[in-house]
């Protein structure tokens, strides 16, 4: 799949639209395609961030969601093969998307309140937490809704994180300060002003701002003359690990919140654009974030009293990341893309929390019968065998997923000498539907495509038919009869 993806960023429109858009291009790129920036603004920072990453930036010189804006981006993505258009921002309205779709072109909008008067588009994807239908009442019969933050977009570096597990300390002493990459209105100042008021022993503090931040020098002499340890960064690429480091953050209440969410950080969240005032206001009634509203109503001794109460409140904390860790699972990039994609499947990794139910795929009856050991597997030794698996890099395991988000079945590789052995299990409400053949396809592109290996084995009872005939369809090629364990078996193999 090859995406356009028009955007823009500034100091007035900021960088989360970008950045949202990047979590997608990067999904896509992992999965073998390619995406295509498009900006009518100049943001060098960001585009330098776009292709360190492999993206290609194209800048179009038109007044941002005009008719020529709309025409360009067509024109573009016609002439570049691209047959989906990806459009996030405010400023694209009812007219615009009503001539992409014209252009033919297939097209997802990303969007956060449902500003436009009508909606042309094959998708709609709005990923905050009080998205509903109702924003988009005028739009096309074929128009589907992405909604909710199961479709939260967040970056590839967020992906290794999925497994940790934060520890909650009794008094926190660390705090992240991050309110967007451009904060025209400098309540970063505000904030550092107000944590000179905390009196908390070691305290902590790191300050990340943007590269469109125009303010880097005021706060640089104010980060100088701080009484409380704090360090200031600019244009950071390591995010999680700061989240993970934090114990507890003061932020914007915009799609920072999603990463925050996920990294089951406790947040204080400050508004600083109308568009986040939704996101913070919900985020609170449901106990994820704590809303201290618009920026200028929040004063310095407000801002470091709630900073105070959230360092010593142990309990509400641990809750708060319960319920946000609940709220955002780090699969929405993929979820969208496989909605683009019409797949029936998707992968995910392996993780601790899927031990219980390979064990119970493990164990069901088909699956003993056709096993070269048909023994059943004890817990004691299901569980000493899968946490060494989690921790071996020669074994990559993922679990198929439908568009339900329900597990389909498990695909296992243990790769030795250059080359791999494929196990596979399909769940037994989802057999005989085709899922089998699709699962091998799917997840052998994808084991070519992020190792070294030259060739799957696949070794399968003899008279089971079914798995010889999911595996044939796959595209793997018998190669010989042999024995395994003592039973017959047919040997099978797929090459790079």
């Amino acid at each position: 799949m090859k995406l356009l993806i028009r955007v823009d960023a500034s100091t007035k429109i900021g960088t989360g639209h970008v950045m949202r858009c990047l979590a997608l291009a990067q999904a896509l790129q992992d999965e073998g395609g390619e995406a295509i920036f498009a900006l009518a603004t100049h943001a060098p920072n960001l585009e330098s961030r776009l292709r360190s990453e492999g993206m290609k930036v194209v800048h179009i010189d038109v007044k941002l969601g005009s008719t020529e804006d709309a025409s360009e981006t067509s024109d573009l993505a016609n002439s570049c093969g691209c047959q989906w258009v990806v459009v996030d921002g405010y400023h694209f309205l009812g007219e615009y998307k009503r001539q992409i779709k014209d252009a033919g072109l297939s097209s997802l909008f990303i969007d956060d309140y449902g500003n436009s008067e009508y909606y042309y588009a094959d998708f709609i994807l709005n990923q905050n937490v009080y998205a509903h239908e109702g924003f988009y009442q005028n739009r096309e019969s074929y128009t589907k809704l992405l909604l909710g933050t199961k479709y939260a977009l967040l970056r590839r570096e967020f992906c290794q994180w999925q497994e940790w597990v934060r520890e909650i300390p009794p008094v926190a002493r660390k705090i992240l300060v991050t309110l967007g990459g451009a904060d025209p209105d400098n309540v970063t100042l505000k904030v550092i002003q107000a944590l000179q008021e905390v009196i908390i022993d070691g305290l902590e503090v790191v300050v990340v701002v943007g590269g469109s931040n125009p303010h880097y020098e005021e706060l640089l002499a104010a980060v100088e003359k701080s009484e409380v340890s704090i360090e200031l960064r600019k244009n950071v690429t390591n995010m999680p690990e700061l989240m993970a480091w934090a114990d507890i953050a003061i932020a914007a209440g915009g799609s920072t919140t999603w990463e925050l969410a996920f990294m089951g950080l406790p947040s204080l969240l400050i508004v600083l654009a109308d568009n986040q005032r939704a996101i913070a206001e919900t985020l609170n009634k449901i106990g994820v974030s704590v809303n201290l509203g618009w920026h200028s109503d929040v004063s310095a001794n407000c801002l470091s009293q709630n900073i105070t109460q959230l360092i010593k409140e142990e309990k509400k904390r641990s809750q708060i990341t319960k319920l946000s860790q609940q709220l955002v699972d780090g699969d929405g990039s993929s979820r969208v893309l496989m909605e683009l994609e019409a797949k029936k499947l998707r992968l995910r990794k392996v993780g601790y929390s899927d031990r219980k139910l390979l064990w119970d795929w493990a164990n069901e009856t088909t699956v003993r019968e056709v096993s070269f050991s048909s023994a059943k597997i004890p817990w004691k030794n299901h569980v000493q065998w899968f946490d060494s698996m989690l921790k071996n890099s020669n074994c990559i395991m993922y679990i198929g997923v439908n568009q339900d988000d329900s597990p389909v079945g498990q695909i296992r590789y243990n790769i030795e000498d250059g080359d791999a052995v494929i196990s596979i299990s399909i769940a037994r409400e989802f057999r005989a539907l085709g899922y089998g053949t699709k699962l091998i396809w799917l997840a052998s592109e994808k084991i070519f495509d992020v190792t070294r290996i030259k060739k799957i084995h696949a070794y399968i009872k003899a008279s089971n038919y079914a798995s010889i005939r999911a595996f044939t369809n796959a595209g793997f090629l018998q190669e010989s009869k042999t024995k395994v364990q003592g039973q017959f078996a047919i040997h099978l193999v797929k090459q790079r």
